[in-house]
């Protein structure tokens, strides 16, 4: 067969069976997602939510095999994020506080009682602040498709309870590996120590620490009241959204209509994800009030005196995260 006849095979074959792929290269039999926390945790719902409509919408030609408890990068979440941009991980669906060292614009969310309620949050993650974090982590070499959300953040103790920040004077707690959770705590007076969630559990049990803070539903389904934890205060003081992303060049590997299938079916499970964590949250308080512990929700004025205790931290952090996006966010709750 001449060149000519060799070419108009081809566009022959064009017209009759569409564009070629984007990309050449044969899928994995499987891509590597990453979690911290498994089902029946919001976090593992989202995770397995995500898996089950990708296979399903591509007819198993795309398997997601979810490894939760941080397992792909040795149990320490922090390095989740950069695991990921390097190829070592395919897919995570990850906790902005996790990947906050990292993308420091991530510690928006962290910002100290910055966000009142759930419909703030709303406000962030689906309008501009939302779009311009995205284009912070496609910078960063990866391709973000979706929200979900582990929820407010409650602190509890095995000590007493804490309804003023005098009560936290000296307290041990257990907090995640941010900076800037470290100055939250020590501004109220309290001894932060930074572990791993696969550490804390067994830091309670030892007593080496006094008391930690995670969604309400966390403590339920990990059964933190079974390691003395006796006390806790609703006091919303930040929370904590998670983000679908893939690899940069994963992402790329994949045509447009399957890249359509991924990002549709993260916002999707990203949905089923935040109704469990918020629906959970008061179920999770009476089942945890019935097992014998104490809750205590804060006064709007007693909430008011940790925030006064803590605007050095946000002003402070609101220099390292960008003072424009702090401003933006800033509007976008107000924008009621």
């Amino acid at each position: 067969m001449n060149l000519f006849c060799k070419a108009a095979v081809a566009l022959t074959a064009v017209i009759a069976f569409g564009a070629a792929p984007a990309s050449a290269a044969p899928y994995k039999a499987e891509y590597t997602v990453s979690t911290v926390l498994p089902a029946p945790f919001p976090w593992g719902i989202a995770a397995d939510k995500w898996a089950a409509l990708v296979k399903e919408r591509t007819q198993g030609r795309i398997n997601l095999k979810v490894y939760s408890n941080a397992q792909l990068v040795s149990g320490d979440q922090t390095k989740e994020f950069s695991a990921m941009r390097q190829g070592i991980i395919d897919m995570a669906i990850g906790s902005t506080i996790n990947w906050s060292p990292q993308i420091k614009e991530l510690n928006l969310f962290s910002l100290p009682f910055l966000l009142p309620d759930h419909a703030a949050m709303d406000r962030l993650t689906q309008g501009p602040v939302g779009e311009k974090l995205f284009e912070v982590l496609r910078k960063k070499g990866v391709e973000p498709l979706g929200w979900a959300e582990n929820g407010f953040r409650q602190v509890s103790n095995s000590k007493h309870p804490i309804r003023t920040p005098e009560d936290m004077a000296g307290l041990k707690i257990r907090v995640v590996g941010s900076p800037l959770y470290n100055d939250i705590f020590s501004a109220l007076g309290a001894n932060p120590t930074q572990m791993s969630w696969a550490d804390a559990k067994p830091a309670l049990t030892t007593k080496a620490v006094d008391g930690q803070e995670n969604p309400i539903t966390v403590f339920k389904i990990a059964k933190i009241q079974a390691v003395g934890q006796a006390f806790m205060t609703r006091w919303n003081y930040v929370n904590d959204p998670l983000i679908f992303a893939v690899n940069k060049r994963v992402w790329a590997s994949f045509t447009p209509a399957d890249q359509k299938i991924l990002r549709e079916a993260a916002i999707e499970a990203g949905k089923a994800g935040i109704v469990a964590s918020r629906e959970g949250d008061d179920a999770a308080a009476k089942e945890i009030q019935a097992e014998g512990v104490t809750i205590t929700t804060l006064t709007p004025e007693e909430r008011a005196a940790f925030v006064a205790k803590t605007r050095g931290v946000y002003a402070d952090w609101a220099k390292k995260i960008g003072p424009d996006l702090v401003k933006m966010a800033e509007k976008s709750i107000s924008q009621k």
